[in-house]
């Protein structure tokens, strides 16, 4: 316990009692050497009682200085009692009524003790407290400090109270001065543009005579949430001296508003000024590399964040931003080993590689993930359970991802949310199971929002089914008027099955709102690590001649195996010929192109697109992948292809479709869903890839060739109760299990064959 009596000797604090009683009452002059002797004595005694303050930790401490403050005749002492105010106040003690009692107490209260208890209302939250007791301090005389209107321009900002605000902007200048000070207008600037009146405050910010960094970076950061970036641009170019938190708002402000290549530009002349970087700037560069998905720029950056002391060894924030920003650069294994570096590991960095592996359909690393997080006690969160889902989803997974989806809650307390349904929805939706998709969407006991009617129309797509489309692009249309995606997507549903009256009206209805596409484009990499781009349609790259040169040759030795260019891709009611010089020139197709002429034979290629790749053109980079001898990765606006030999790892799902009930001995007919190049096909027949987990179990595997291009190669296999295959692919190093159980209800197992 802190008293006074233990700081202060007993002859002290005696001696002391008796001249504020005794001697003080007859106002000695005051140049007389004794006066100034019990002056410095006071004075002493009050920054003795303002220290004792400061260790004070409970209501009991503070009530004995308050005592003591009495004892000494210090209780109009308004430097004492502001101290005492404040200590109050930074203990979460209220207002009302203590400190309160203290104040009214006071005869001639001075502006810092009224300060002290506007502070306290503040804190409260009383905003129309704090302008009373302004006010009542402006009728006593007291003259308000530069900290009276920052407060008070503080609190109405926090209310979003513009008129309030107004009108203490007038008393600054009714009052004279404050309008000119450097404190005050940097709230005033504050508080404008929260209230929403950005424009007000840059007129603030160009009339102040004096500004310092926070004055510039208040209005860049606003600049920056409003998307006005050239606005942000233009005051940080004018910044005299830039200091981290400048830097900072910059690379933040471009990578929120979708600008990554200019936030790593940004941060690139950051780092050749030698400012130092911090955790919240290397989030920001990370975010602006995961979105632009160079695999150049995120080495680099990795480099910056493990020389600092925020690299993803010692910061969980950062290393589970690493771990995402390597996912959506193509490049997973960089992704795991950033993970496994990690001293510390919780919810956010498993979430994190959880989710990677979920896109890039490595479905089975996803889940053994998962098992080693239960494991190690961490309890999965929401985020968790979508990257769980989603690899269920790109794996085919049905009935593992109906299991984890009741488990949430059963097992973890966790309601599935709208974005845990949309997840389920494109399961069901990519297995071809689009009624019951619909259904459990109808079923819900949540408002489904437009991700999961979304899901629900992808799906559509996929399995050309335009009625449930409709209805799902009804919906969208309500929820997302404006979101021109859904309209693109619907029509080219539409399209798919030849209904282009139902095309032109879905145009019509995009041109009576107003709605026009966004261009499709790809971007990739050179060697030298410059990122080029290029839109469908556009051939005014320097090296055009060339990269239609190398497409032309592509596609003729594609035709030679049996290439057939899917025109119903095209979603515009032209001629066959037409429809071949459209898919020729799709932005991936360029991209590839580019990417075969300007890389080293056999390196890899990396392409980004920002909508969905078509059907067409997986087809052709699924060809170019077995025919160049490349490894391609595309990351589309869903999810990453990883092209090897003339497979895509979205076509490693198996497909089972019972013929009987269990212990059967009918024939088992086995489905390997996507392209499959012939050669391919006859790996299988020659190599028996597929073989039995048990000895008793046997395999044959048809010769009956497989037609070219057909989505749907077949293997007949005969099976007793279990069966557990790995599905070995060549060249690759990943397995995919496939686990069936016979014994379950043939309706329930029933899969229908997917067609794309």
């Amino acid at each position: 316990m802190v008293t006074l009596s233990r700081k202060f000797s007993t002859a002290t604090s005696d001696s002391l009692t008796y001249i504020s009683h005794k001697q003080f009452s007859q106002n000695p002059q005051k140049s007389t050497p004794f006066y100034q002797i019990q002056q410095q004595q006071l004075e002493h005694l009050k920054s003795r009682i303002v220290t004792t303050l400061d260790g004070c930790k409970n209501l009991t401490q503070i009530k004995q200085v308050h005592a003591r403050i009495l004892l000494s005749d210090l209780e109009q002492s308004c430097y004492v009692l502001a101290k005492l105010i404040r200590t109050l106040i930074k203990l979460n003690f209220p207002v009302d009524p203590y400190p309160r009692s203290i104040f009214n107490r006071v005869k001639y209260p001075n502006p810092f003790l009224y300060n002290a208890l506007i502070r306290g209302y503040l804190i409260e939250e009383r905003l129309n407290e704090s302008i009373e007791l302004y006010s009542l301090m402006r009728k006593g005389g007291a003259g308000p400090l530069s900290f009276t209107f920052a407060a008070l321009f503080k609190a109405c900002g926090a209310k979003m109270n513009m008129s309030l605000g107004r009108q203490i902007h007038g008393q600054t200048i009714l009052v004279g001065g404050f309008d000119e000070d450097l404190h005050v207008g940097n709230s005033m600037i504050d508080m404008y543009i929260k209230c929403g009146f950005l424009e007000f405050g840059r007129k603030v910010f160009d009339e102040m005579p004096k500004r310092d960094v926070i004055s510039w970076t208040e209005l860049i950061s606003a600049y920056a949430k409003t998307g006005n970036m050239e606005s942000a641009g233009e005051l940080f170019d004018g910044l005299p001296v830039k200091d981290m938190v400048a830097w900072t708002v910059m690379v933040s402000g471009f990578a929120q508003n979708a600008k990554p290549r200019e936030a790593i530009m940004v941060f690139e002349k950051m780092q050749e000024s030698g400012v130092e970087t911090d955790e919240i700037t290397l989030l920001g560069v990370i975010s602006a590399c995961a979105q632009l998905g160079a695999a150049k720029y995120a080495d680099w950056i990795r480099e910056v964040a493990e020389k600092s002391e925020f690299g993803g060894k010692h910061s969980v924030v950062v290393g589970s931003a690493l771990i995402d920003m390597y996912s959506k650069c193509g490049s997973v294994g960089d992704a795991y080993r950033v993970f496994q570096g990690m001293k510390e590991r919780n919810v956010y960095s498993y979430s994190s590689m959880i989710l990677g592996f979920a896109m890039h359909g490595r479905a089975h690393d996803a889940m053994k993930l998962f098992d080693e997080m239960v494991t190690t006690e961490i309890k999965p969160n929401r985020v968790t359970f979508i990257g769980v889902l989603t690899a269920c989803s790109h794996a085919g997974m049905v009935e593992q991802g109906w299991q984890i989806f009741e488990l949430m809650e059963k097992c973890y307390g966790i309601k599935p949310s709208a974005d845990h349904y949309t997840c389920m929805v494109d399961l069901l939706g990519r297995a071809g199971r689009l009624q019951e998709a619909h259904e459990l969407v109808k079923t819900m006991p949540i408002e489904p929002h437009g991700g999961v009617w979304g899901a629900l129309l992808g799906a559509c797509r996929i399995h050309k089914s335009p009625d449930i489309a409709a209805i799902a692009a009804n919906h969208l249309f309500e929820l997302e008027p404006y979101c021109i995606g859904n309209y693109v997507l619907l029509a080219n549903v539409y399209a798919s099955c030849g209904r282009w009256s139902d095309v032109s009206t879905v145009r019509k209805l995009m041109r009576a709102r107003g709605l026009r596409k966004n261009p499709a484009f790809s971007w990739i990499e050179s060697e030298k690590g410059m990122v080029h781009e290029f839109f469908s349609g556009d051939m005014t790259h320097p090296r055009s001649g060339e990269i239609k040169q190398a497409l032309e040759d592509l596609l003729e030795r594609l035709e030679a195996k049996g290439y057939q260019p899917h025109l119903s891709s095209v979603p515009y009611d032209v001629n066959d010929e037409d429809k071949r010089r459209i898919l020729m020139t799709h932005s991936e197709k360029l991209a590839l192109a580019f990417g075969l002429i300007s890389t080293l034979p056999g390196s890899e290629i990396r392409i980004v697109k920002n909508v969905r790749i078509c059907e067409d053109c997986h087809s052709v980079i699924c060809g170019a992948s077995q025919i160049m001898g490349r490894e391609i990765v595309v990351r589309d606006i869903m999810r990453f292809h990883h092209f090897h030999d003339g497979i895509c790892s979205c076509d490693l799902s198996v497909v089972w479709d019972c013929a009987s009930e269990v212990g059967s001995r009918e024939p088992l007919s086995l489905h390997m869903e996507g392209w499959l190049w012939p050669d391919f096909v006859q790996d299988i027949r020659a190599t028996e890839i597929f073989y039995p987990r048990k000895s008793q179990d046997s395999i044959s595997i048809s010769s009956e060739p497989a037609p070219l291009w057909d989505p749907l190669s077949e293997a007949k296999v005969t099976s007793v109760f279990m069966l557990e295959w790995h599905l070995r692919l060549p060249g690759k190093s990943v397995e995919t299990n496939v686990n069936s159980c016979m014994s379950e209800n043939l309706e329930k197992r029933k899969r229908i064959k997917s067609k794309s």
